[in-house]
């Protein structure tokens, strides 16, 4: 596939058990598109809600076009993501479990220059969560560094 990434969210990985992706488009104004295939662009504070029927997207800081004019914006606004009806429904049901939110994973061009933002409905860890997951990282690299010395 085509996709340019360009910003992704590590620490949602590790913070968070992700249990279902989506692909969302935003709704852009002004010269954020020429920021964001400039790679300015943070997605680590970031997280979504549903309000009124609608999908959200705060914090997420597209820094503003160095060469813009009067129609840079706000880099810290609201943006509004475009799913369609049932997947709102499917997410609002979802965040109404008690402990899951909405969190944006990446953010990328797919093939057609179009940006679009990967969200995923997750779960926080807890500590012990984390540290089992580091230790299994751990341990499947010790394994293919054996299996990788025992080829040569």
């Amino acid at each position: 596939m085509g996709r340019k990434i360009i910003a992704s969210n590590k620490k949602a990985r590790h913070d968070y058990s992700i249990e279902d992706t989506y692909e969302a488009g935003i709704v852009l104004t002004g010269t954020e598109i020429k920021s964001i295939r400039q790679g300015r662009v943070n997605l680590k504070e970031s997280y979504g809600r549903i309000e009124h029927g609608e999908a959200f997207i705060y914090s997420m800081n597209i820094s503003p076009y160095e060469h813009g004019n009067i129609h840079n914006v706000d880099s810290m606004r609201p943006r509004k993501l475009l799913l369609n009806r049932a997947e709102i429904r499917k997410i609002e049901a979802k965040l109404q479990q008690q402990g899951l939110t909405m969190v944006p994973l990446s953010l990328y061009l797919n093939e057609k220059g179009i940006a679009k933002l990967e969200i995923g409905i997750a779960r926080g860890k807890k500590l012990y969560d984390k540290r089992q997951d580091i230790a299994k990282r751990d341990a499947n690299r010790n394994i293919d560094r054996i299996l990788k010395s025992r080829n040569r």
